[in-house]
């Protein structure tokens, strides 16, 4: 069996058993995992652990999520392809590409992360993989993306003690923002909707875990 044939077999292998098997119904949703190499954004030294139903780490001290979570977060964004979307949390580009797939039918996907050298390989790497229309800014993500906003949907892939101010103001009117909140050792994913009205209103979802959003110089 070559590698490639190897990858897709897991892939499949994982939708089924991680994904479908626990509540994951969105059938685009599975159908972008089903094609998304999440081979192509592990460190080559956990390649082989690509598709273990688990986070692993990457460079600068971050992981990529568990594909559980991704399908869960994607999927709670009730995406239909036309939305302008803010990732916060490139990290290696997995997520992102992800949206990526979900938003081809004319979205836009803009996405930041705090470490310079993970926007740079993950705007690469996204090039590689035919997602070049993605915008990718290396800055704090907790501050969002001003020139841009707002944003029909936020997802913010590292965890904050609270939701950032700035992240729901650049939030439009009907709008989602999905986030984990809570410290290192216990967070829950949570989903603040901005109604029509602009008043917010929060669902929390799951417990969680996820790498610790960096604000401002800290």
């Amino acid at each position: 069996m070559s590698p490639s044939d190897k990858f897709a077999l897991l892939r499949q292998q994982m939708v089924a058993k991680q994904l479908k098997a626990r509540g994951i119904k969105d059938h685009k949703v599975l159908a972008t995992m089903l094609s998304v190499p999440r081979e192509r954004f592990v460190q080559q030294r956990h390649i082989d652990q690509a598709y273990t139903d688990a986070a692993l780490q990457i460079d600068c001290e971050q992981t990529i999520s568990q594909p559980l979570m991704v399908a869960l977060m994607s999927e709670t964004l009730c995406l239909t392809g036309s939305e302008r979307v803010l990732e916060v949390g490139t990290g290696s580009g997995y997520q992102t590409a992800v949206l990526a797939h979900l938003l081809a039918k004319g979205g836009e996907l803009f996405s930041m992360e705090r470490h310079p050298d993970l926007a740079r390989s993950a705007k690469e790497r996204l090039i590689q993989l035919g997602c070049n229309d993605v915008h990718v800014l290396a800055g704090d993500g907790s501050l969002g993306w001003p020139a841009a906003a707002p944003f029909d949907r936020i997802l913010v892939t590292a965890a904050a003690p609270h939701c950032p101010a700035a992240l729901l103001e650049q939030l439009a009117l009907g709008g989602k923002l999905v986030i984990p909140i809570g410290p290192r050792s216990v967070q829950t994913l949570q989903v603040f909707s901005k109604e029509m009205d602009d008043t917010v209103s929060n669902v929390k979802l799951t417990g969680c875990r996820f790498v610790p959003l960096i604000c401002g110089g800290s």
